[in-house]
């Protein structure tokens, strides 16, 4: 018996059976048990879980009337909305395959996603539609999108909502201005609603465990996003067993506040919480004082977060009139928890902050500290199913409990491989004692008890608040920057962020009148806030190696 075995939560099993059916299957089954309870809460507004299956087989006779067939990959560019679980569940229930994308992403960046995944559809909204048209149209004809479904904020809710559930002041002129109509070249746009009014039956459901479901990037150690290619069996895998591992049932009530684009808030909390037949309250993005009144308001019982979130909850003037008491679970990953939040979430509320580990190709998490017996500043135990291991990089061979190697691991939520990337996938993976093992990339140990530790990375990669940012794709969009000849990105320590980009930057002769400040807008401007580097500093030369390679490390530790 392995050692994290006697830390297991007595009342859950090792293993569990996957379900044969598809992600939709989760929603249609409990629209057939709970048809009049509410499955989603939306600044005020709800949808039955009856209302929401409706929704996605109209959305799907829809899309596949814009000829999406079985397989077919869609974007979908969004915030938390209620319009973006309708997306991903029409899109499953057309026989298709869901791409999210961070609505972070500018036109620069979002041209890869048309072009790697193939999609010549997408669902978005009108504050994001303008920068996706502009990619699309900035594509040869043959490889744009040829239809964006394009929803407004007010769709989802009552934009005269007053009260608790009103969104703050601040948000109304994002979420309620009129957007000007997106141009797609070559392409036609539709009205969320138009979609939603078909009436002609969806194409029969075909797919099951074993067809490809989710293509959610990933960035790493080279330029480009790649896809990870989940099937529905490994998304429905952890949304079954984040289920069990947070004691949750139907009458759960969930935040959904951690981005649905990304991994974690897809999986552990999207479909985790449809598979469960719960009640979803979205967020569209972080407020300190909405997830107060919402969780005091709604009594939600499980918050999934990152923990800059609960960190900001605390620090709140009107933190005392917020009531947590119904809180069940709480948990997250992204960044470390501080020893001292932990402990007044613990001390205070009878709360223990459950930190896990995961990244896109384990469809969240692989470990997960038991909820009765977490340790703080621990990624936890191997997750439902898995088998995790720390080897040596070099030899590939397990080293003994305690020394530091990289955390691999193997188990029915590990993604198939990279889409149309076979070198990349080959590199990922190995075999160890008959099994195929995913190599995370992350270097960690084992201690006693079976429970796993960060120690360092292998693969260089920024968490700035739990955004995970990769140098080398930042630095192929800065030298794009006219008066940058080199730039080679790190990171800096941050009070709020943990960690935060930083550029050192060698500029071409004649641009010696560009400014540090020059070079962060230009940033701003043409990637993804949470990538732009914060920090710019100038340098006439990089180090670079005997090969020529920069010597990112070497900068890294000068940093430190």
């Amino acid at each position: 018996m392995s050692a994290h075995h006697t830390s297991w939560p007595s009342r859950l099993p090792h293993s569990i059976t996957v379900p044969a059916t598809s992600i939709w299957e989760n929603l249609a089954i409990n629209a057939r048990r709970y048809p009049d309870k509410a499955a989603l809460v939306f600044l005020g507004r709800s949808t039955s879980y009856r209302e929401l299956r409706e929704g996605t087989e109209r959305m799907a006779a829809y899309l596949h009337g814009l000829g999406v067939k079985q397989g077919d990959r869609v974007l979908v560019l969004m915030q938390n909305t209620s319009q973006l679980v309708l997306a991903h569940y029409a899109i499953f229930r057309a026989n298709a395959v869901v791409v999210p994308v961070n609505p972070m992403n500018l036109a620069e960046e979002l041209k890869h996603y048309i072009t790697d995944s193939g999609a010549k559809v997408a669902i978005t909204t009108a504050d994001l539609a303008l920068e996706l048209a502009k990619a699309s149209n900035a594509l040869p004809a043959e490889q744009r999108l040829a239809h964006m479904v394009v929803t407004r904020f007010a769709d989802g809710f009552d934009a005269d909502v007053q009260g608790l559930d009103a969104p703050p002041e601040a948000w109304r002129n994002w979420m309620l201005r009129d957007y000007a109509a997106a141009d797609l070249q070559g392409g036609e746009v539709h009205a969320w609603q138009q979609a939603l009014a078909c009436n002609t039956p969806p194409p029969a459901h075909v797919v099951g465990r074993d067809d490809l479901a989710l293509l959610p990037y990933t960035s790493g150690t080279t330029g480009q996003p790649k896809g990870c290619m989940h099937l529905h069996r490994s998304i429905n895998h952890n949304a079954v067993a984040g289920t069990l591992w947070g004691s949750g049932c139907s009458e759960n009530v969930v935040l959904g506040v951690v981005p649905m684009f990304h991994i974690t808030g897809m999986v552990s909390v999207l479909h985790s919480a449809i598979y469960m037949g719960a009640t979803l309250i979205i967020m569209p993005r972080w407020d300190r004082e909405l997830a107060g009144r919402l969780i005091s308001h709604y009594q939600v019982t499980s918050w999934t977060n990152i923990p800059t979130m609960v960190i900001d909850l605390l620090a709140s003037p009107n933190f005392a009139s917020f009531d947590l008491s119904s809180l069940r679970y709480i948990g997250g990953g992204g960044a470390a928890m501080p020893q001292a939040v932990a402990q007044r979430l613990l001390d205070q509320y009878g709360l223990r902050f459950c930190e896990g580990y995961g990244l896109t190709e384990t469809a969240a998490p692989s470990h997960s500290n038991p909820p009765d017996r977490p340790k703080q500043q621990c990624l936890g135990i191997p997750f439902m199913s898995t088998d995790a291991r720390v080897i040596s990089p070099d030899t590939l061979q397990e080293v003994p409990q305690g020394e530091q190697g990289e955390i691999v691991v193997c188990g029915p939520e590990v993604f198939e491989g990279y889409w149309q990337r076979p070198e990349a996938t080959a590199q990922a993976f190995f075999e160890l004692d008959g099994k195929r093992f995913f190599r995370t990339g992350d270097l960690g140990r084992v201690d006693e008890d079976g429970y796993f530790f960060i120690t360092d990375r292998l693969k260089r990669m920024i968490n700035a608040s739990g955004f995970k940012v990769w140098p080398a794709e930042v630095e192929a969009l800065m030298f794009r920057h006219p008066a940058i000849q080199e730039a080679c990105v790190i990171s800096a320590k941050d009070a709020y962020r943990g960690e935060t980009v930083k550029a050192v930057v060698v500029l071409r002769a004649g641009h010696e009148g560009t400014t540090e400040k020059d070079v962060v807008q230009w940033c701003h401007d043409n990637m993804a806030a949470y990538k732009a580097p914060r920090i710019v500093q100038f340098t006439s030369a990089l180090p670079k190696s005997g090969s020529g390679k920069v010597m990112w490390r070497l900068l890294q530790e000068q940093e430190a």
